[in-house]
């Protein structure tokens, strides 16, 4: 008896039946099923929602049923009006992201880096950073007025903070033991930047860009409900103005769409650009 089977007689090792049992589930079924799991929940509250709504237990007026959200969706999709708004919205938060984005990848790097200027614009950052971002768009309407500069400079300002956290973070996270062996076979300042800094704190300034986008989704909507005609903010509070409920949910399910899509692609972007990172994480 060698010392596998005794282990397992006493107890101690899992049996080679019961090792084969195991492996194939966590393997091959397990993520399917999970899929499954999480679409299980969503699914069933729409059919119950439906279900209740047709038997009249649910107000029309207040709960309509999904089937007629669907279908107002598909009339305004085909009609051009929620393209239309879409489009401005999409807009909008392109150009804030760009603007906030940019500038907030390069400071935090370089602040995540350089340890003087951290420790020289870090108490700064903090102070404006607990600024909610709705209050300052009164001052930046005085400041732009009230066309799209305004709008665009406080989706930027939203942005900027949460891409240059994570930059930081990403930078700091990076272990010592990596700057000193680039130093020790003679790297240079840029060499280091781009083979060490750079690669090493992408995976957290991926984090930042998915918080970043998420947030300037909800500055955009938030600063068209207060002075925008146009972009999908504007058509829910039109939608509450005019009380069209079909299109107040209309309005809800395209910003959630919106919200998935832009997340799952930065996350294909993610698995394409860092695919060394995917064991990094416990997932």
């Amino acid at each position: 008896m060698n010392a596998t089977d005794r282990l397992a007689k006493a107890g101690l090792a899992d049996t080679p039946d019961e090792a084969a049992a195991e492996t194939p589930f966590a393997e091959s079924e397990r993520p399917g099923r999970e899929s499954w799991l999480g679409l299980l929940l969503p699914v069933s509250l729409l059919l119950l929602w439906e279900v209740t709504a047709r038997a009249g237990w649910l107000t029309q007026l207040f709960f309509p049923a999904p089937s007629v959200v669907v279908q107002t969706l598909i009339r305004l999709m085909a009609s051009g009006e929620l393209p239309r708004h879409l489009g401005i919205s999409l807009q909008r938060i392109g150009q804030g992201f760009l603007l906030g984005a940019i500038p907030g990848l390069v400071l935090g790097l370089t602040m995540g880096w350089i340890r003087p200027v951290r420790l020289l614009l870090d108490p700064l950052i903090s102070a404006f950073f607990t600024v909610p971002r709705l209050a300052l768009f009164p001052l930046l309407m005085m400041i732009f007025g009230v066309g799209e500069a305004s709008k665009i400079v406080i989706i930027a300002i939203g942005v900027f903070f949460p891409t240059l956290i994570n930059s930081v973070a990403g930078v700091r996270a990076i272990h010592e033991v990596h700057f000193e062996v680039a130093r020790s076979y003679g790297a240079r300042p840029w060499s280091i930047f781009t083979r060490v800094v750079l690669p090493g704190s992408l995976p957290l300034i991926f984090a930042g860009l998915r918080l970043s986008l998420g947030l300037a989704l909800l500055l955009v909507i938030g600063i068209e409900f207060i002075s925008a005609r146009t972009g999908l903010g504007a058509f829910l509070w039109f939608a509450w103005e005019t009380f069209k409920t079909e299109h107040v949910y209309v309005g809800m399910l395209v910003a959630a769409l919106l919200g998935a899509g832009i997340a799952a692609v930065l996350r294909l972007a993610e698995h394409w650009l860092l695919p060394w990172s995917e064991g990094l994480f416990h997932r």
